[in-house]
């Protein structure tokens, strides 16, 4: 389907003026300032005289004086000429992020194809030395850097000539992280058929796509049909393929592509280390942990925060919380700040193993090196002391974080009204939920659940059985403790065929 639309390139307009002429005025100390508004002239002999100059210095000199009094909204002629200059000179990056510059001014004013389409027109309308396709290329390149894969696809359509595979590259990756990986593919088989020669980048995006995907298998053939093609798999690739594969359990099989990475002579970097030692920390294998976190150090790879995160996760998923010392040992010698996330890992460990003394400790440590706390900090520490019965502390340090600022959510209103509800204060929770309604947040199906079961528990069927009629007036479905209390409350209080009719309809709405 691409390949028909591709296009000759539309014919080029000749310079109004010669490109050997002199412009030694610009230069001079002697020259003239430039005019408010610039005339047409004017501006043609400048971009010529941009085309014209010996070193990019002179030309960057000449465009960075010259564009100060020219709005690109009104004309990209100086624009088109530099990028032109930048780019016969293989200077693409900076010939890129001036485009990328053009693209958010142009954007204050106009939808994201029109900023294309007049790029690429002034583009097309620079006289050059010979026909230079990296020109559009860069184009692309910037496009997709800027989010805007359809607007590349669209130069890419138009050019008549295939991009350099760097440019192909960069419309296939931008492509891809809009997630529209068929689409990828397509444009992919397109440049192949018109003779693209995919490169280790065109592999690794490809490998990438997959894994995001979740189609390892196709990942794994990818990886290997570039090997056959003599393409030697970089630190990136190998360190994607064996992340994804980690992503899907397949752990013998990432351990597999490590073992290939080192024996090819490629060194494992941080990341290919922090994918198996996340990977392991999911299943719950410390032995494995240790084992690439010690051998990563060994190899004098040294970890961050992200390292240290996934460890405490691990600890705090095994119950053993008492060993995260000596890994705050280890990042205090590293250099490495513990964050807020390592801390609410710490907290959220000791208040699930009751240790609520441990989990202030952690929280007093926050305070004293000034770690920016969030709404999952209070929320781990309010949690903790619910579950140990101290809901009026959860309620303070809930006023508390109100006064930081901190926007509060449902989820902490349920964690109080969860707390009054297991007390057996029906009165203190309502209040709650209406507060939480004052604050503009409406009752969730949580929040139902919590209060229809908490009136069950003290033998208040009447208005338990009011806030289950409200829940499927509102279109929300009791959860298996909400339809529980009731069966429960009313087989208690004499009512077997309404408690009958509950689990009847517990069982047709599939819930169990």
């Amino acid at each position: 389907m691409a390949g028909a639309m591709l296009k000759f390139f539309p014919p080029r307009i000749k310079p109004l003026f010669n490109p050997n002429s002199s412009f030694a005025f610009l230069s001079s100390s002697a020259a003239p300032s430039l005019p408010s508004a610039p005339s047409s002239p004017y501006l043609s002999n400048l971009a010529t005289a941009i085309l014209s100059s010996k070193t990019p210095q002179q030309a960057l000199r000449i465009f960075n004086s010259a564009s100060r009094n020219v709005n690109p909204a009104k004309t990209l002629k100086l624009h088109s000429a530099i990028v032109h200059f930048l780019t016969e000179a293989k200077l693409y990056v900076k010939a890129r992020c001036l485009i990328e510059d053009l693209i958010e001014i142009l954007g204050k004013t106009r939808k994201p194809h029109k900023v294309c389409s007049s790029i690429f027109n002034a583009l097309n309308q620079v006289q050059t030395s010979g026909c230079n396709p990296n020109v559009f290329g860069v184009l692309i390149s910037a496009l997709c850097e800027k989010g805007l894969a359809d607007e590349g696809y669209w130069v890419y359509c138009k050019m008549g000539k295939l991009p350099a595979v760097k440019a192909c590259n960069a419309l296939l990756n931008g492509i891809s992280k809009m997630g529209r990986v068929d689409f990828m593919w397509e444009v992919y088989g397109n440049m192949v058929s018109n003779g693209v020669l995919p490169s280790e980048v065109t592999y690794g995006i490809l490998i990438d796509a997959s894994c995001n995907k979740g189609d390892i298998k196709k990942a794994n053939l990818l990886f290997e049909e570039m090997i056959e093609k003599g393409l030697k798999p970089t630190v990136v690739i190998y360190t994607t393929l064996i992340r994804g594969l980690c992503a899907e359990s397949e752990m013998l099989e990432a351990e597999s592509i490590f073992t290939r990475m080192r024996d090819s002579g490629v060194a494992p970097n941080l990341y290919t280390y922090n994918a198996l030692i996340d990977g392991y920390a999911k299943m719950a294998n410390v032995e494995k942990v240790r084992k690439f976190y010690y051998e990563m150090l060994d190899h004098g790879v040294l970890p961050n925060y992200v390292t240290f995160s996934i460890l405490i996760y691990l600890l705090c998923k095994v119950g053993k919380l008492v060993t995260f010392r000596s890994y705050f040992v280890h990042m205090v010698k590293l250099n490495v700040i513990p964050n807020a996330y390592i801390y609410n890992c710490l907290m959220d460990g000791f208040c699930n193993a009751g240790d609520l003394s441990a989990a202030m400790d952690m929280y007093s440590e926050i305070e004293k090196f000034d770690i920016s706390r969030d709404v999952v900090t209070y929320g781990i520490l309010m949690k903790g002391y619910c579950k140990i019965g101290r809901v009026e502390d959860a309620e303070i340090l809930f006023c508390k974080m109100k006064k930081t600022g901190l926007s509060v959510n449902s989820v902490l209103y349920n964690t109080l009204i969860d707390g009054y509800c297991k007390k057996g204060s029906m009165e203190k929770a309502v209040e709650i939920c209406s507060q939480m309604m004052e604050r503009g947040l409406q009752p969730d199906i949580v929040s139902f659940c919590t209060l229809i079961n908490g009136y069950c528990k003290i033998g208040q069927l009447e208005a338990a059985m009011g806030l289950y009629c409200e829940m499927a007036i509102k279109g929300y479905k009791p959860d298996v403790v909400a339809y529980t209390a009731l069966i429960d409350g009313h087989f208690k209080s004499g009512y077997s065929d309404a408690a009958l009719q509950l689990y009847k309809e517990m069982i047709d709405a599939g819930i169990a």
